[in-house]
């Protein structure tokens, strides 16, 4: 089949296939990337093919000052994406009635992480379940890949230039990833009050000069087969050892209160209390376990935030910091007291004209700076650095606070333990 019937079948299926529904009872959502390779339709175009399905929905999050232990506590509401992708490859036909269980009130913030290689092609099933939390609202919702080169209108989930999911249905989204580097996602629907609500996670994409064989570079560089590259270098510049996503972005406690309060959001009045990587204020961003919240429209615990921010390595290794923002107030300054190597800026290599060939910009800093749709690769080396646990945290010190309380906010523990058979 070629790549044009595909498309046409994939954006024909989810159109058409949902005329007449009324709400979210006659709904019937379909992941349609596995079922066409099951009926032996090669959508594989010479390409490896990554299937995924999202849910956009609601749900709820506690934050570092609310009490996890008090069934009591209030914790807060969000919109949210929830990955309801089937383990089961035979599975994926993924019943309306599993989407539904899987999906609802089981919004994670940040969204689930989207981890691609150059080369693959995406196909990213988005089913608009609505909120559980406020069935008044009927809003649909998308999949904006931010920053991504060549997008097509149809499939850039900006709904001035494409269209929006409603509620009770499905699209299936294609991407194929040319461009290796650290981008981020978020529903472009009603933007401002979807991101502040949730809305928004992370993407990256490996370069394929991870898959070469063994050989020496140019400048005699061993590359070894296992390597990881942030960028397609050439030269190993930008090998690491181990990788850590850190998202930035806000939240204004009165504005999810004012929505599940069925009150109009406070959009004048916006103010970012809780500074957060990957969804947590410090303590919790040390926490290496994913978080789960009990809801209080169901009772039962859900998956909240389940990226931690903890950054662990053994002294000798290069890890590997993608950070990027979608905070939708404030620039944020990340501190780290070991110097970093800044190899990557706005998902590309950061040499002259964002090439390979271009003239080296790569830098040791000790602090970046990122604004909302930024990211900044940055490479940390541990092989001089002794043993222990050091801070990243952001060097703006009214921002080290989850909501009312101090000692908290935009700051995550990195780990070094010591190397195999040290002293």
């Amino acid at each position: 089949m070629t790549r044009s019937l595909t498309l046409g079948l994939l954006a024909a299926t989810a159109l058409a296939g949902f005329a007449g529904f009324t709400g979210p009872a006659h709904a019937a959502f379909r992941a349609q990337c596995e079922p066409l390779k099951a009926q032996g339709i090669d959508i594989s175009d010479g390409h490896n093919v990554v299937c995924k399905h999202l849910t956009a929905g609601d749900g709820f999050i506690t934050m570092a000052d609310q009490d996890r232990s008090n069934p009591a506590a209030e914790p807060t509401y969000i919109f949210g994406f929830s990955d309801v992708t089937p383990t089961d490859p035979t599975d994926f036909e993924n019943s309306t009635q599993t989407v539904q269980a899987k999906g609802r009130l089981a919004a994670n913030f940040p969204a689930p992480a989207i981890v691609v290689d150059e080369g693959d092609d995406l196909y990213l099933t988005l089913s608009n379940i609505g909120f559980a939390g406020r069935p008044d609202l009927f809003d649909p919702h998308t999949v904006h890949y931010h920053g991504f080169p060549n997008a097509s209108n149809v499939f850039d989930g900006e709904p001035e230039a494409s269209f929006g999911i409603n509620v009770a249905q499905s699209l299936t989204y294609f991407y194929r990833f040319l461009e290796p580097g650290t981008y981020m996602y978020h529903c472009h629907q009603e933007a401002a009050e979807h991101m502040q609500m949730g809305m928004l996670g992370i993407t990256y994409v490996r370069p394929k000069q991870n898959k070469l064989a063994e050989q020496t570079f140019p400048n005699g560089f061993q590359h070894k087969a296992g390597n990881s590259y942030v960028y397609n270098d050439g030269d190993g510049e930008t090998v690491y050892d181990v990788e850590v996503p850190l998202q930035i972005a806000g939240f204004d406690p009165s504005f999810h209160k004012a929505s599940v309060d069925v009150q109009p959001p406070p959009f004048a009045f916006m103010e970012d209390a809780y500074p957060l990587l990957n969804g947590r204020g410090y303590p919790e961003t040390a926490n290496p376990a994913p978080l789960s919240t009990t809801g209080p429209l169901d009772g039962a615990e859900h998956v909240s935030q389940p990226m931690s921010a903890l950054v662990q390595a053994t002294q000798g290794q290069k890890v590997l910091l993608r950070i990027s923002s979608l905070d939708v107030q404030r620039f944020y300054t990340l501190g780290s007291q070991i110097p970093m190597k800044i190899v990557g800026k706005g998902a590309r290599i950061f040499r002259g004209g964002g090439k390979a060939e271009g003239v080296k910009l790569a830098h040791l800093t000790n602090s970046v700076t990122v604004g909302g749709g930024e990211s900044v690769d940055v490479i940390i080396d541990t092989q001089d650095v002794p043993p222990g646990r050091y801070f990243l945290y952001t060097t703006n010190l009214n921002y080290l606070s989850n909501g009312d309380q101090d000692f908290g906010g935009l700051m995550t523990e990195f780990v070094i333990a010591p190397a195999s058979g040290a002293v």
